[in-house]
């Protein structure tokens, strides 16, 4: 499977151009501004970023060495009630045990138009609050007051981080932007490598200036010979000169993001730019070189207290795992007992992260922990049985995709084992996942496996076998009408795994009304599982069905699509270019075997003619076949596609396969009497 990457591009030398900063001042909010109805450039849109503003300052500080100072400026219009989503704003920050950043807001306000002149209201402090996001990171959150239609709203905030950190910034978001701007002030002493991905880009220019901060120091020193006198203390002060380079990236009028479907993480496709500290040459000090590749990125990793140490870490499962290995004869059966005793045994609490949380052995035995603590756990056992087996990280799909070498791009880790077949990848955190079937916020494009000396390799986490859905459908319709049925439904690998899901989650009855309401109102009867537990197994699903609002009848005739509610009947690629690769998560082949039985005193007047539609590489196929013997009508349908992302220039071809494909589920059988 190709995956294009063309979307993405790494700046590593900076273009320089002339850019003239627009000014823009908080409190200086316009009549104008205040009055505009709708965004000139795009009136679907709920809210603008008329202009948002961030520089990230690396300063030196006489207590905590070099530090980092982000301040964001933002002012947001607001169009209509749709927008009021963006006056609740969040500002997310690392607070963690031995690293502690500081977020403070500031000047935010609300201004609306009242007679004709400008009200302002100013944030309290009690509109201002923390959340804990997890056991590393928590949220300042602030609701902006007195907003209403045509309000606008600014605010500015302040990030103080004890370490050399550069965050990402995102010059589009799901409204348009105006106007925005972001600075970088970096001493000679660092070295970040820029990475810009995206399909529009930002201005970018750079410049150097001289810069200097004072070390103040003391010395204290006896006056007196052999410890006598008096104790003096002299204050020092060094000035230290270094060169700054500041890089200004300016964007302006960039359309809004809009979602489309099967994209896995619109993020990963806004315009935006982060930085990795990849280099420091310090006077004096040999140059260190950092996240310079992905091997020096995973080997840090690894040398992390929780990671490494925690996946080395022996003697708290050896006695359980020794009784799960007796009588076990093959790797695969070795896999199956220490995946599925994780599994059973150690329920995730809902982190991600690659580092441990609870830690390995805590986590066994609290029976609880985050991915780390299972996965890393899963590793050890696995090594322990004699396989081989490696920790692999990953991105999820809500984090983006890990494109560039970087120590934060991963937040997830699974276990991988070596075989003479491939590798069996395996996550021990999904209550229904198998090995090879991941849960599907794993399917991220590609993860890293380490293995204990320190290298690394690519692994594709997208699957290549096809995903099965057969249903056999049967059912008659009567004079009036109505439908009468049985379902039979068979779903294999990722597509019992999301079957299982769903009805895990709901209380039967919920289910039920659920699949009822979103097949047509029908009603069911005499709904049987088989398989529900046995996940190495498909899952059946069996129900009796009716349904009074199935067919239409019109000037005396019976107007049914034959799948009933089993139809495609809306193309979910609408738009006329597509940027982004379609992502269905996984491949599929979907089948029906249909019969229907026509109602006494009828005859076919109208058939849907047989049909094939092939794409081009393998990518996917559609066929329908159809025949009538008496009052009996036979149905086999398959619709298939074989590859988990589709690169955007095969959009066109997909766009029409799908329309094909509709426009013949949705042909009509037409009975007329006789």
């Amino acid at each position: 499977m190709k995956i294009t990457r063309l979307f993405v591009f790494i700046f590593l030398l900076l273009s320089v151009s002339n850019i003239t900063a627009q000014e823009f001042k908080l409190g200086k909010v316009t009549i104008a501004e205040l009055q505009q109805k709708v965004h000139p450039k795009d009136s679907s849109a709920s809210a603008a970023i008329l202009y948002k503003r961030g520089k990230a300052r690396i300063d030196y500080d006489q207590n905590d060495g070099f530090i980092t100072v982000m301040d964001v400026e933002t002012r947001i219009k607001i169009y209509n009630k749709e927008g009021y989503d963006w006056a609740n704003q969040e500002v997310w920050y690392y607070y963690g045990t031995g690293f502690k950043e500081k977020v403070s807001i500031s000047d935010a306000v609300t201004y609306n138009l009242a007679g004709g002149k400008i009200e302002s209201t100013k944030l309290k402090s009690d509109g201002i609050f923390d959340e804990v996001i997890n056991k590393y990171r928590s949220k300042k959150k602030m609701t902006m007051p007195n907003v209403k239609e045509g309000s606008v709203i600014e605010f500015k905030y302040t990030i103080k981080s004890p370490d050399v950190l550069i965050r990402d910034w995102d010059f589009q978001t799901s409204i348009p932007v105006n106007y925005s701007e972001f600075r970088t002030f970096v001493p000679e002493y660092f070295v970040f490598t820029p990475a810009q991905k995206g399909y529009v880009f930002p201005k970018v220019t750079s410049e150097k200036s001289s810069k200097s901060f004072i070390i103040n120091s003391k010395e204290r020193y006896n006056t007196g010979n052999f410890g006598g006198g008096a104790t003096k203390t002299e204050f020092y002060q060094d000035k230290i000169d270094y060169m700054e380079t500041q890089t200004i990236y300016l964007a302006e009028n960039f359309p809004a993001m809009k979602d489309e479907a099967y994209v896995n993480n619109i993020d990963n496709y806004t315009s935006s730019v982060g930085h990795e500290l990849s280099m420091t040459k310090f006077p004096n000090k040999p140059i260190k070189q950092l996240s310079t590749d992905w091997n020096s990125v995973v080997k840090t990793i690894y040398d992390y207290e929780d990671f490494g140490p925690e996946l080395n870490k022996t003697g708290y499962f050896e006695e359980d795992v020794k009784k799960l290995l007796a009588g076990t004869n093959t790797p695969e059966e070795k896999i199956w007992v220490i995946f599925n005793h994780v599994k059973s045994n150690v329920k995730w609490n809902t982190y991600n992260g690659y580092s441990c949380d609870s830690g390995v052995k805590k986590a066994y035995k609290e029976k609880t922990g985050n991915i780390a603590d299972i996965n890393l756990m899963l590793t050890a056992m696995l090594r322990y049985a004699g396989l081989t087996a490696n920790p692999v990280l990953v991105s999820t799909r809500s984090n983006g995709i890990a494109l560039f070498p970087n120590r934060t791009a991963f937040n997830y880790v699974i276990a991988a084992v070596e075989t003479p077949n491939g590798y069996v990848l395996l996550d021990a955190s999904e209550k229904f996942s198998t090995p090879n079937v991941l849960p599907i916020r794993v399917l991220n494009w590609y993860g890293r496996l380490i293995r204990k000396d320190g290298t690394s390799e690519e692994i594709n986490l997208m699957p290549e076998k096809t995903s099965g859905d057969n249903v056999f459908l049967t059912y008659s319709i009567d004079a009036e009408g109505k439908v009468t049925g049985k379902t039979r439904r068979q779903c294999l690998d990722y597509n019992a795994m999301v079957t299982r899901s769903n009805i895990n989650s709901l209380k039967e009855e919920e289910y039920l009304d659920k699949l009822e309401n979103n097949n047509g109102k029908i009603e069911i009867s005499e709904y049987s599982k088989t398989n529900e537990k046995d996940i190495l197994l498909p899952i059946i699903e069996t129900y009796s069905f009716t349904g009074n609002n199935l067919c239409e009848l019109i000037g005396g005739k019976i107007y049914v699509s034959p799948m009933l509610f089993f139809t495609n009947d809306k193309n979910p690629f609408k738009q006329e270019v597509r940027e982004y690769p379609v992502d269905f998560s996984y491949p599929f082949a979907d089948k029906y075997n249909i019969t229907i039985q026509i109602p006494e005193g009828f005859a076919v007047e109208t058939l849907p003619a047989p049909a094939a539609v092939n794409m081009e590489d393998n990518l996917g196929s559609f066929k329908f076949n159809i025949a009538a013997s008496g009052n009996t009508l036979q149905l086999v349908i398959s619709h298939q596609i074989n590859e988990a992302i589709v690169s955007a220039d095969k959009y066109e071809m997909l766009k029409e396969y799908y329309k094909n494909m509709i426009a013949k589920e949705t042909e009509k059988i037409v009975l007329k009497k006789i």
